[in-house]
């Protein structure tokens, strides 16, 4: 950790520890909010176009249709963080042809996981409050047949 790159007290501060490390402290949440003209008129014109989201969704007779790109796109962009070298293209090709019967798509079977999983906890939402038992029942969804899914899926460890 590089100390000098967290000078926005805001945010929060960087602190060494009793054992000689960085450590960064976030500030508390949630944060002060300065509420200025600009910010006011900013917000105004998110809720307006919201609204107008929200007027045509409810007349489109698919609506999850609208939301499934983006969660893709989410999954992509999120697994890489963990590694993975999946492609929005990958992806959509392991789905319209299932391909994993071919060639290795360890990368692109965790990318339709994490799809799958967070198509799972949206539906589990209806039913379910978030909670830990959500967030372990997706989590065995995101491992099932993947890299780590053989450790332990849907638990908690104790480190």
């Amino acid at each position: 950790m590089k100390p000098n790159q967290f000078r926005n007290s805001k945010a929060g501060k960087a602190i060494r520890t009793q054992t000689g490390y960085w450590a960064f402290i976030p500030a508390p949440l949630p944060p002060e909010i300065e509420w200025t003209t600009p910010l006011i008129l900013a917000l105004s014109d998110a809720d307006r176009e919201l609204s107008k989201l929200t007027t045509l969704a409810g007349n489109f007779p698919f609506p999850h249709l609208l939301t499934q790109p983006f969660m893709r796109r989410e999954a992509v962009l999120s697994s890489r963080i963990e590694g993975t070298r999946a492609s929005l293209v990958d992806l959509y090709n392991y789905e319209s042809a299932q391909l994993s019967f071919l060639e290795p798509t360890d990368d692109v079977r965790e990318v339709h996981n994490y799809v799958l999983a967070l198509d799972y906890g949206l539906e589990r939402l209806e039913t379910l409050p978030v909670s830990l038992r959500l967030i372990r029942e997706i989590h065995a969804r995101l491992m099932e047949g993947v890299r780590g899914g053989h450790l332990t899926p849907g638990k908690f460890s104790e480190t």
